[in-house]
């Protein structure tokens, strides 16, 4: 199994975003370790192909033209990793967000995946993928997704809630190796594995999203799995640790 983190682009958001509990915006106690730039927070924007040697599945597709001009650039990546878009045939969204989904329409408005032979979305999210106006064609193709169902005898659907309702890691293992591709469980990591109390504006539900933010964290650092995140600073591959008070993110 190969694994290819493929950057889509970025997006620069504000800094009220972050939330503490009691959905509090930081103004003049944001940790210093939080960089800025211009006085936002950068947050890569990722997909990850996971490649089986006989077809490749794509999770997350990025947002094509449908967000910022500073997003949209999978296909380029795509080229550069010398993926053949021809041998993707799956595609799986760990949620509905904007971010994750309109990839599947290139800029142009062609197809970006022409052998797309499954699309499956989280089940709690398929009425919210089939309002999104832009991807009407592929309303009718979206099969459910379940927590604890197998896409392949190496990759696993775990439930993820909170960020989405029905937002969903995969777990990919081969050779005695383990990775969880996981969303949007993270958006900031230069505060949110030290402090993974703090939450996310746009998570549904930050109660739950700081639950599970610190269950699948224990996940990943007391198994020893590698961690790749649609929102951590490109590549967005690593290894999870613990410390005193929290946790530690080491890139590879």
């Amino acid at each position: 199994m190969t694994v290819t983190s493929l950057r889509d682009g970025h997006v620069d958001m504000p800094v009220r975003r972050l939330r503490q509990p009691g959905d509090k915006p930081f103004g003049g106690d944001l940790p210093p370790q939080v960089a800025l730039i211009d006085g936002a927070l950068r947050l890569s924007v990722n997909a990850f192909a996971v490649d089986d040697s006989s077809e490749i599945m794509l999770i997350d597709t990025g947002s094509s033209n449908a967000w910022h001009p500073t997003m949209g650039f999978l296909p380029q990546a795509l080229s550069e990793a010398r993926i053949a878009v021809d041998r993707i045939h799956t595609v799986a969204f760990t949620h509905t967000h904007l971010d994750h989904i309109h990839g599947l329409i290139l800029a142009d408005g062609r197809d970006g995946f022409p052998q797309l032979s499954r699309l499956l979305v989280p089940r709690p999210e398929l009425d919210m993928f089939r309002s999104v106006a832009r991807l009407s064609r592929f309303h009718d193709r979206a099969e459910p997704l379940d927590p604890g169902q197998r896409l392949s005898a190496n990759i696993e659907a775990i439930a993820a809630p909170g960020h989405e309702i029905g937002h969903t890691c995969f777990r990919v293992t081969s050779g005695g190796e383990t990775l969880l591709v996981w969303g949007d469980l993270v958006h900031v990591p230069s505060l949110q594995f030290d402090r993974p109390e703090v939450a996310w504006e746009f998570d549904a539900d930050q109660d739950q999203a700081r639950i599970t933010r610190l269950q699948i964290l224990a996940l990943a650092a007391d198994n020893g799995y590698c961690v790749a995140g649609a929102h951590l600073d490109s590549a967005g591959v690593g290894r999870i640790s613990r410390t005193a008070t929290g946790f530690r993110f080491e890139p590879v």
